[in-house]
């Protein structure tokens, strides 16, 4: 699994890593102006460019899943062609080059196919909220640096993003299939690997009503400042 998510950025290292080695001497507004220019480069790039640097990719990542066991269901998209959709989707940036979707993985061993795939889908979701959880943490950081949020109101949101992540997940509404792909192990039981996309804005949607459900549950008037940290 940890392969399987470290692969998933396999282009945009490929895009640009030389700031990698030496970000750690920087400050995390350069790291920011750094990412906010490669991504720039990738939304230039012709559709024929982009897709000719995902084949590759696709080809060396679809023969290793394939040496370790995984296929896909007979009536499923081919192996390729997931691999395809999951990186164009993964290298979307909206208009401000934020990214367009957040991915969530997850895999899950059962019996039953059907019962693995609940278990995987369900546990990428948690993924999901979790991902949520850490950008929304980032964006309470970024109001108090630039001095729109008190610290005493940061730490009010903060704990109440800290213990909302399965509100959070139940929030999530509809999301996108990107790759589902299956291995037998040497138990004969199955274990499926699920990739889902969630759209971005969505994803922010999604955190307000589970933190405004949340502070109102603690008797907190945080909304407006909510509405700040989430830009909605």
């Amino acid at each position: 699994m940890k392969k399987f998510l470290m692969v998933a950025m396999a282009l945009i290292l490929a895009f640009g890593t030389s700031y990698a080695a030496d970000q750690k001497e920087k400050s995390p507004q350069e790291v920011r102006k750094e990412v906010r220019k490669e991504r720039q480069q990738i939304r230039k790039m012709s559709k024929k460019e982009l897709k000719q640097k995902v084949d590759k990719s696709v080809k060396k990542e679809a023969k290793r899943l394939r040496k370790e066991g995984w296929d896909v269901k007979p009536g499923n998209l081919p192996l390729e062609k997931q691999l395809e959709k999951a990186y164009l989707m993964q290298y979307e940036y909206d208009a401000d080059l934020f990214p367009k979707y957040i991915m969530g993985s997850a895999s899950s061993v059962g019996e039953h196919y059907d019962a693995a795939k609940t278990s995987a889908t369900s546990l990428a979701v948690n993924d999901l909220a979790g991902q949520i959880q850490v950008e929304v943490t980032a964006l309470i950081e970024n109001t108090v640096a630039n001095k729109q949020l008190s610290a005493d109101e940061a730490a009010s949101i903060s704990e109440t993003v800290m213990t909302s992540k399965s509100l959070i997940s139940q929030s999530i509404g509809r999301t996108i299939p990107v790759m589902e792909i299956f291995r037998i192990n040497e138990k004969k039981n199955t274990e499926v690997l699920v990739r889902i996309a969630y759209n971005s804005e969505m994803a922010r949607q999604s955190a307000k009503k589970a933190l405004r459900a949340a502070l109102e549950d603690r008797g907190e008037k945080l909304h407006e400042q909510l509405d700040l940290i989430l830009g909605l």
